[in-house]
């Protein structure tokens, strides 16, 4: 499955890295980083078919990850990758605002990589 990782914080490349260690080197997960939405748009523009899920910050310089959704809901109707938000903030309007505009699912900062790792298996 190929997941793209959207995030300001570019810290959690090498995070991801770790705790998917060995579903990486299997071959059953495939990140790919970028650190912005707008860069997110250039690389679904560039890798239609390819991406599977996205894992979405939601407070990001820029582009919110909220902008970012709407723009993928939009331009990516016929083969709409999943989209996961992540946020430091849990409150209600965020996930309110998340779940509105199509996001198929919501985590909280600091991700439980346990949490993750079974919602992205149960989306093979």
């Amino acid at each position: 499955m190929r997941i793209l990782v959207v995030d300001d914080e570019e810290d959690v490349k090498s995070l991801f890295e770790q705790k998917f260690r060995k579903e990486i080197h299997s071959g059953q997960f495939e990140f790919s980083f970028v650190f912005s939405g707008e860069e997110a748009l250039r690389f679904l523009g560039n890798n239609p078919s390819g991406v599977v899920m996205i894992l979405s910050d939601i407070n990001m310089p820029g582009m919110s990850g909220i902008e970012l959704l709407k723009s993928i809901r939009k331009d990516y109707p016929a083969a709409p990758p999943k989209v996961m938000m992540i946020t430091a903030y849990g409150d209600n309007d965020n996930h309110d605002q998340a779940m509105h505009f199509g996001a198929d699912d919501f985590l909280s900062k600091p991700v439980d990589f346990n949490e993750l790792k079974v919602k992205l298996l149960n989306t093979l």
